[in-house]
């Protein structure tokens, strides 16, 4: 009989058990009672036991040990399809178990810089949306203007889940912070299944479960994929107030999962007039900066002409 062991306290980062660790979280989350099974009175697991799920997945308890434990990593389809149905998961998630299960890629060497194609910065500067440009690690690599100024956490060099977790007072600037929250860890959990052995996934993770119990209860909950509930932009702003936006991911070809979000809003709703107004109050601050810039560096050029005139 196996010990009650909650799954909001673990932190599930092994670099080399991805799959075990996954299919114990999803166990967690099953209760006998939703596939057919009575629970009884003498119960410390918060889920499915071991044999329970073996029992439903057709297979040995033997075996199902062996994988959660790492000692079989590369299942058969038929075997992670039985358990993805006794574990009652989605299509996405069905997949994710799938992903999990191929063996490790083979490990490139990453650039030091992540560079954004140079269309998609022309795009970004061209939209009159707010728009930018995160990597898989959810990490700001460029933003138009009227992005940073929807929020300061879309500017470049932000990482989004730590200040979404780690920060506080960011969380003051979303509308229903606990719906997304559920949502983003969602789409980490899919993202970091296409390499599950990948080190700066594993310690970013690692860190929001240690920084964050709201991060480590919903990477507990093993839930895979962005949910249409919360990929909204639900955002408080402090100069033109609540703003229901809807948000838009699109994933960028030939790059190693870098993504371009863009917000906009529903055609004549409350929130498109206030994000026009965002707009324009952003322009009038973005000429007035490039109108300064301008300014400064006449005066610059002035006054080493001015210097070079007086040496000769």
């Amino acid at each position: 009989m196996e010990r009650d062991e909650p799954g909001a306290g673990r932190v599930p980062t092994s670099r080399s058990n991805a799959l075990g660790d996954y299919l114990r979280a999803r166990r967690d989350q099953v209760r006998p009672e939703d596939v057919g099974m009575v629970a009884g009175d003498r119960r410390r697991v918060p889920g499915l036991r071991r044999e329970e799920l073996a029992l439903l997945a057709g297979i040995s308890t033997d075996y199902y040990l062996r994988l959660e434990q790492g000692r079989d990593q590369h299942p058969s389809a038929q075997v992670l399809d039985a358990l993805a149905e006794a574990l009652q998961l989605d299509t996405e998630a069905t997949a994710h178990l799938h992903r999990l299960a191929r063996p490790a890629p083979r490990r490139r060497a990453r650039p030091r810089v992540e560079r954004v194609p140079v269309g998609i910065v022309q795009l970004l500067g061209q939209l009159p949306l707010p728009a930018f440009v995160t990597n898989k690690y959810m990490d700001v690599l460029t933003a138009n203007p009227l992005a940073a100024a929807l929020s300061p956490n879309f500017t470049r060099g932000r990482n989004l889940l730590r200040k979404m977790f780690l920060d506080p007072a960011s969380r003051e600037s979303y509308l229903d912070w606990e719906r997304t929250t559920a949502s983003v860890v969602g789409g980490l959990r899919a993202r970091a299944g296409a390499d599950p052995t990948d080190p700066r996934m594993i310690e970013l993770v690692g860190e929001l479960s240690l920084g964050s119990d709201r991060f480590r209860t919903l990477w507990a909950r093993a839930d895979v994929g962005y949910r249409p509930e919360g990929t909204g932009g639900y955002l408080r702003h402090p100069q033109v107030g609540e703003l229901l936006l809807r948000k838009e991911k699109l994933d960028i070809a030939r790059t190693d999962g870098m993504q371009l979000v863009i917000f906009h809003a529903e055609p004549g709703s409350e929130t498109a007039q206030a994000l026009a107004l965002l707009g324009s109050l952003t322009a009038t601050l973005e000429r007035e900066r490039a109108e300064s810039e301008r300014t400064q560096s006449a005066r610059t050029q002035g006054e080493q002409a001015r210097r070079e005139r007086s040496e000769s």
